[in-house]
């Protein structure tokens, strides 16, 4: 066996994981894995901010199913991990971090740049390592790689001092994992699944309620044939868009907060759920006591702290998404269900009630978006920030397959889209990839310009630019009596202190992302009329490197429909019934 440094052992066991890419920021601790990485065969981008490394490798777990990887050194290098680490724990996201560490002997002696990272993360990981023997290092790797991806996902850090990066040993990097304390469930119980089946095949308004753990256990196809061959229709969380197709007449959409119409309605007047792969957050419940009330509920995930956290469930499967639906699907009966879907179809009719019929009315997302998904034939994959544009993102495109959306979903991280688009156009490098942003959450990590333009990474980049914090001035509006602190994004020390509304006299935005997007050597056009979007995403799309559009949009358009905080979900407010 070689001799090899705990570097090299790094590289060569990232190789054995058969890596593509890592994102990483160089540091002084991190200094010996850089000397290797100098030769290294896979891939290495550098952001320009550690935080935009981790969102870049977790938007490439999302939308490949594989493993991320990014690198940080030690103390801010590690610190400023924190909020992707949190962002991809929320939303099950396999994402390895490692981060350099001060040597051993200086460990708890608040050594220049030291920081207790495993403490900081050990909320925030799966699990986490700090390696203390270079003797220990592959097998650490090998079982992060497993724990990262199986099971339930989610990301795992292992920090590694710098004297072990430089400490020798023999390299053998193990074959198998025995982790006797982590055996995740994949097999539901059969009595579970044949109770459930019972269940819905005596519904007459069933209802599937389709999360992340679709798209993560890669069951969609296993979906769509329970759907269509009992006839129940799919709503779908945030994190689930894309699990089903929308445009099938099954389809409802998203549900919760900024859900559609439909699906907000059905969830509330069915009479079974079937929860597969969801968690049943809050923004998907609305007021708990209110939630569908009349129906009994199915639950299917494959983590059992998840079955029975926030609503009590009648029938808990806990297990593998996929080899539970496959099994599911074996013992459940057709079923036409005429009248619930009828029903469905008249839900489905209020959401002309969405419509403006205001003829001065700017340029708004709808269209923009709309016009995303037709010039790209539904093949684009999205990503976003948080906020306004995130919803519209989930309203107004049409997902129809799995990994095309990556957003924040339950950490909900303004300044995740644009990195995580990095991550999405490296692994999929033949896709056409737009990260969609609102002007105040893209100036989060604005510093990535420089890792695509140096790179010529070909992301699109749409900036729906309302000068507003768009959704905190939304709630603002609406429950605040539209006094807008802080959320004004043009707003100087010369404006009146009690402004409520934009005006001709507004100083102008800044900044100008047409000439940032410039600085960097970006090709950047500006849009404020209808007529400009198609012409402007045409060029975007048709070029090799990266491009941004600016769209300016109406300053005070507001997602709907709402469930207002703290309301049920049949108690929408659409967009007709505002004054």
């Amino acid at each position: 066996m070689a001799i090899l440094s705990g570097a090299e052992i790094f590289v060569e066991s990232l190789y054995c994981e058969d890596v593509e890419v890592v994102f990483g920021y160089p540091g002084g601790a991190v200094l010996p894995i850089y000397d290797i990485l100098y030769d290294a065969e896979f891939e290495h981008i550098m952001p320009h901010h550690e935080q935009g490394g981790i969102h870049a490798a977790d938007g490439y777990a999302r939308s490949t199913g594989k493993v991320g990887v990014c690198i940080a050194t030690s103390g801010p290098g590690g610190t400023n991990l924190v909020t992707g680490l949190a962002t991809a724990y929320m939303d099950s996201v396999p994402v390895i971090a490692f981060t350099g560490q001060v040597p051993r002997a200086m460990l708890g002696t608040d050594a220049f740049q030291e920081a207790d990272i495993t403490g900081i993360t050990t909320p925030i990981t799966k699990h986490n390592y700090l390696v203390q023997d270079v003797k220990d290092l592959p097998r650490i790797i090998k079982e992060a790689f497993h724990i990262a991806k199986t099971g339930r996902p989610g990301p795992v850090l292992i920090d590694i001092p710098k004297d072990v990066l430089t400490d020798k040993t023999e390299f053998s990097y193990p074959k198998e994992v025995n982790l006797p304390g982590y055996k995740p469930n994949y097999d539901g119980h059969p009595c579970q699944i044949k109770e459930a089946a019972r269940d819905i095949n005596n519904a007459k308004k069933p209802l599937i309620y389709a999360g992340g753990g679709v798209i993560i256990s890669g069951a969609s196809n296993e979906l769509r044939q329970l759907a269509k061959g009992a006839t129940i229709p799919v709503t779908t969380t945030l994190t689930g868009l894309g699990s089903f197709d929308e445009r099938d007449e099954l389809g409802l959409g998203m549900l919760g907060m900024h859900g559609t119409t439909e699906a907000n309605l059905a969830i509330s007047n069915a009479d079974l759920i079937i929860a597969i792969g969801a968690r049943f957050d809050d923004r998907v419940t609305g007021k708990l006591e209110k939630f569908a009330p009349n129906a009994k509920v199915i639950h299917i995930d494959i983590d059992p702290a998840e079955v029975g956290k926030r609503v009590n469930v009648d029938v808990p499967i806990v297990g593998d998404v996929k080899r539970i639906l496959v099994k599911l699907n074996k013992v459940v009966e057709k079923n036409n269900r005429e009248a619930w879907l009828n029903q469905i179809k008249e839900w489905k009719l209020l959401d002309s009630k969405q419509e403006e019929s205001r003829e001065d009315k700017k340029l708004s997302a709808k269209p923009i978006i709309e016009e995303i998904f037709n010039l790209t034939n539904g093949e684009a994959l999205i990503t976003t920030e948080v906020g306004q544009h995130q919803m519209w993102a989930a309203q107004f495109y049409k997902y129809t397959k799995p990994r095309s959306f990556m957003t924040s979903g339950g950490l909900g991280t303004m300044g995740y889209g644009f990195p995580a688009s990095i991550g999405v156009q490296v692994g999929n490098k033949d896709s056409a990839v737009f990260a969609l942003a609102g002007d105040g959450s893209f100036q989060m990590n604005i510093q990535e310009f420089a890792t695509i333009a140096k790179n010529k990474i070909p992301v699109n980049i749409v900036i729906l630019n309302n000068q507003y914090l768009g959704m905190v001035r939304q709630w603002q509006e609406m429950f605040y009596d539209k006094r807008y602190s802080s959320t004004c994004l043009r707003k100087r020390e010369e404006c009146p202190p009690d402004c409520s509304s934009p005006s001709s006299n507004c100083p102008e935005m800044i900044p100008d992302f047409v000439k940032v997007a410039e600085g960097y050597g970006i090709k950047a056009v500006r849009v404020t009329e209808v007529e400009e979007v198609r012409p402007a995403l045409e060029e975007a799309i048709n070029s090799s490197e990266p491009f941004l559009i600016d769209c300016i949009i109406e300053e005070e358009e507001n997602v709907f429909p709402m469930v207002p905080p703290g309301g049920s979900l049949d108690k929408m407010i659409l967009k007709g019934d505002q004054s």
